[in-house]
């Protein structure tokens, strides 16, 4: 404090470390400031898989009618906390209204550009800065139980194919044989060679190392309480004092929005809503899976690491709720004793929840905040930021120093919603 930086990035999760990182590159003195731990958010216990086989939108042609059912199911994948809530509400509808083929292919397009730019990237990424996170590009499969089930999802492999997603449809006996950690019963496996995966919480540290290496600065438990442009740069008012900056990055994810209310941002403020994700993680059980899986009527996700096992997933729409669900947790471990031998690990080791960013189209806000100079956005990545994270401080980076961008930024401004 009293010191200039070139930038200062909001948000010390996986998003925001990578674009403190990438500037750092670029020669820019960088400090990274969040309102706890940095890499403690949602970046912490994500099932850490790199999915460019993700790049359609949760809003989609189904989505409602699937929610609906599952509405008021309190394990289901998707679960809303009945209660009185406009803003929601509001977001809802402006999601519905986005579940069609056109404005689902048009997030698709958005959402593939970063994914695979980031899947390109992410080995010399992490290799040039010795990032051990135990990445592993073995791919993924999505595991079937039910031949409906199956035959509603073939053809997002269609459209996934139309825009450079390779699969493969593996039937059920050819499956088990593959993978001993199944049980029988399995219909078809989807594969997606092009897939990878990472321990998130080790790339996050890994990030936040590198950063730290690269001459950049970390503040934990920091608030911010207010922005104000100067004339040698932008002030950064927080809990822990004032920071002076030539740009400010807000990269907060799914704060965003009560950030955004207290920056006079209202339009971003209702365009996300926070969406709670659990996962548990145990100590590697003797037969685990040879890759990540997707338990794919359960919506949970299976992830393997030299170092660990976790199961992860749902989404739960109840606010900023800070309890630990014992049913939905639960409902995680149920899952996977439908599909494994060895559901869980001998010794568990945590139980979590964080929250996702969810914007109302599925794509992330990366660009300048409209109508002020120097302050810019990184957030809504929804279940995938840690997959677009490499793209993302890529194409923040080349915004903030006045690169000619690699990809194309319309996509990802503000702007998008209307001024």
């Amino acid at each position: 404090m009293g010191t200039r930086d070139d930038v200062l990035v909001v948000g010390g999760g996986v998003v925001g470390l990578a674009c403190g990182l990438a500037l750092a590159e670029r020669g820019k003195q960088v400090r990274v400031v969040d309102a706890g731990r940095i890499a403690g958010g949602s970046s912490h216990g994500n099932c850490g898989t790199l999915t460019p086989s993700h790049a359609l939108p949760l809003a989609a042609p189904g989505a409602v009618g699937k929610a609906l059912r599952w509405m008021l199911v309190p394990d289901a994948p998707l679960y809303m906390k009945p209660r009185i809530d406009p803003v929601l509400w509001s977001w809802l509808l402006r999601f519905a209204g986005r579940c069609n083929a056109n404005m689902m292919m048009r997030s698709a397009a958005a959402r593939i550009a970063l994914l695979q730019a980031s899947r390109e990237a992410f080995p010399e990424w992490i290799a040039s800065h010795g990032i051990d996170c135990h990445f592993a590009e073995t791919g993924t499969d999505h595991v079937f139980r039910t031949e409906r089930e199956l035959q509603d999802y073939l053809p997002g492999l269609e459209a996934l194919a139309g825009i450079g997603v390779a699969s493969e449809v593996i039937d059920g006996a050819d499956y088990e044989r593959q993978e001993p950690a199944v049980l029988p019963g399995v219909v078809a496996t989807v594969r997606f060679p092009g897939d990878a995966s990472l321990r998130p919480d080790r790339y996050a540290a890994g990030l936040a190392r590198a950063l730290q290496q690269a001459g950049g600065s970390l503040v934990e438990y920091s608030e911010v309480r207010g922005i104000d442009e100067s004339g040698d740069g932008v002030r950064v008012s927080t809990t822990t004092g004032e920071f002076l900056a030539g740009d400010v990055v807000l990269a907060v994810g799914a704060w965003s929005p009560k950030l955004a209310r207290s920056l006079k941002l209202p339009r971003l403020a209702s365009l996300m809503q926070p969406g709670k994700g659990y996962s548990i993680t145990y100590d590697r059980p003797a037969l685990a899976p040879k890759r990540p899986l997707t338990l794919q009527e359960r919506s949970v996700c299976v992830s393997v690491w030299e170092s660990g096992y976790r199961l992860g997933s749902t989404m739960e729409f109840s606010g900023f709720d800070t309890t630990l669900n014992r049913r939905r947790l639960d409902a995680l471990e149920r899952a996977a004793r439908e599909y494994l031998h060895e559901a869980v690990g001998p010794v568990k080791r945590e139980e979590w929840y964080g929250w996702r960013p969810m914007m109302v189209d599925d794509v992330p806000v990366i660009g300048a905040v409209p109508g002020r100079r120097r302050q810019w956005l990184a957030t809504g990545h929804g279940m995938l930021g840690v997959s677009m994270s490499v793209a993302t401080s890529r194409l923040l980076a080349d915004l903030v120093t006045g690169e000619t961008p690699a990809l194309d930024p319309a996509p990802y401004r503000l702007e998008r919603f209307g001024r």
